[in-house]
């Protein structure tokens, strides 16, 4: 893969360990800054919601650092096509039920990646 592709990887692969880390264990405290529409009463009861959530971008990000080390070129680029395509979902789904400003966060991000994929 180009290295371009690589550090859009390793960058994705980070912003899905913070949103595994603000979801798990800042939700209460830095939710209502980051989603202000949200109503600030629900925080609370939905924290187990949340870390839930936040579990599945770990495994997002897991899955992204999993295919920076695999030494097998073929591998590597099959691994991160796959976590990055689920990105992209994920990044549509939330935009399509929650904010259009998520597929800014994660869908424009994985496309783009997924194009350096390609083109490297």
């Amino acid at each position: 893969m180009s290295m371009l592709a690589l550090i859009l990887i390793a960058m994705i692969a980070l912003l899905h360990a913070y949103i595994c880390w603000f979801e798990m264990f800042a939700w209460e405290s830095r939710g209502p800054r980051v989603f202000a529409s949200f109503p600030k009463d629900l925080f609370a009861p939905t924290k187990a919601m949340a870390a839930n959530q936040g579990l599945y971008n770990g495994f997002l990000a897991a899955g992204l650092v999993w295919s920076l080390l695999i030494s097998d070129a073929i591998w590597a680029r099959n691994v991160a096509l796959f976590f990055l395509i689920c990105v992209a979902v994920a990044g549509i789904y939330g935009a399509a039920t929650v904010s259009r400003r998520i597929a800014y966060v994660q869908t424009v991000p994985a496309v783009l990646a997924i194009a350096a994929v390609f083109i490297g």
